[in-house]
């Protein structure tokens, strides 16, 4: 297993739309399995592999306290959403933002198993705003897209200022 890296917003790569997965081969288990070990080491409990520059339908959700309740969704397809919820959402493409999102308060998706199996799953919650959160990264968007052009300016001036300031302090050292 290796860490990979996370593309960080606003990396044009983010906005690549996904392909779906063909074939579940040892490829595809050796990305799930490094995909698992970065969304842990980064603290984070949904990853998309577009945010780790593979451009594939292949998401991971792990919501449990104990780190242990790995989910993984290939090709994964909404089948039907409802009611409304709103979520404070982060993203390991956008360390330390947070903001709240409306989305579908459920949903039941049908997706493969790493044995090329389909299932079927529904979801109400927390792992439902992580699920369709993961989704968007396979349609080539980010959380900050569902707000305001407002909000995404002010989001994008903070994103400037971290990032000037990680260099300053790399120019002292």
């Amino acid at each position: 297993m290796a860490k990979l890296s996370i593309l960080q917003y606003p990396d044009e790569r983010l906005h690549t739309v996904a392909l779906p997965v063909q074939d579940i081969d040892d490829g595809i288990r050796r990305l799930v399995a490094d995909m698992a070990q970065t969304m842990y080491a980064a603290d984070g409990i949904g990853l998309a592999a577009t945010q780790v520059d593979v451009h594939l339908r292949v998401i991971l959700v792990d919501i449990s306290e104990s780190r242990n309740e790995l989910l993984v969704l290939i090709n994964p397809e909404v089948i039907k959403m409802g009611g409304s919820e709103e979520f404070e959402e982060g993203c390991l493409s956008l360390p330390d933002i947070y903001e709240k999102v409306k989305r579908a308060a459920w949903l039941r998706i049908r997706a493969l198993d790493l044995d090329g199996k389909p299932f079927e799953l529904q979801a109400d919650g927390l792992k439902a705003m992580c699920i369709q959160h993961e989704l968007d990264h396979l349609r080539g968007m980010v959380f900050v897209e569902h707000l305001s052009q407002k909000n995404q300016l002010r989001i994008l001036s903070a994103l400037a200022r971290q990032t000037t300031q990680v260099r300053g302090r790399q120019k002292i050292r």
